[in-house]
């Protein structure tokens, strides 16, 4: 019994164990076929994350623009500065960029958030994607 045993455990220690080359493969190509689904999915849904996020900047801008307005009785001289005085959580452009957009009685805002920027035109004008 005692050269069974012995036999048996030289036998085990002999053995080599490990991952043949095919079987690396096969995990490498589903590993591969895994990210092929998932980067298009991550990328449309960061794309749509942007998007979202630029727009809300712009909505919650709103108030601080028109509470310019109603404070100096015109958009003009309506800067980023000036803004976050009266909200400091605006995250805007900065609407001094578009000075040419502003006049007494209307105004250009913007924000960008990873590259998407949208834009919004007022009082009354919705939200685009296209310049105001």
């Amino acid at each position: 019994m005692r050269s069974f045993m012995t036999r048996l455990q030289r036998r085990v220690a002999k053995e080599e164990s490990g991952f043949t080359l095919i079987e690396l493969l096969i995990v490498l190509v589903i590993i591969g076929i895994l990210l092929a689904i998932a980067v298009p999915s991550y990328l449309g849904f960061k794309d749509r994350a942007n998007n979202t996020a630029a727009e809300a900047n712009v909505r919650a801008g709103v108030p601080a623009v028109e509470a310019y307005y109603a404070s100096n009785g015109t958009y003009v001289g309506l800067s980023l500065a000036n803004l976050k005085a009266i909200d400091s959580g605006v995250k805007l452009n900065d609407p001094a960029a578009s000075a040419a957009k502003q006049t007494l009685t209307s105004y250009c805002i913007s924000a960008t958030v990873g590259g998407k920027t949208w834009y919004r035109g007022g009082p009354g004008v919705t939200i685009t994607s296209t310049a105001c």
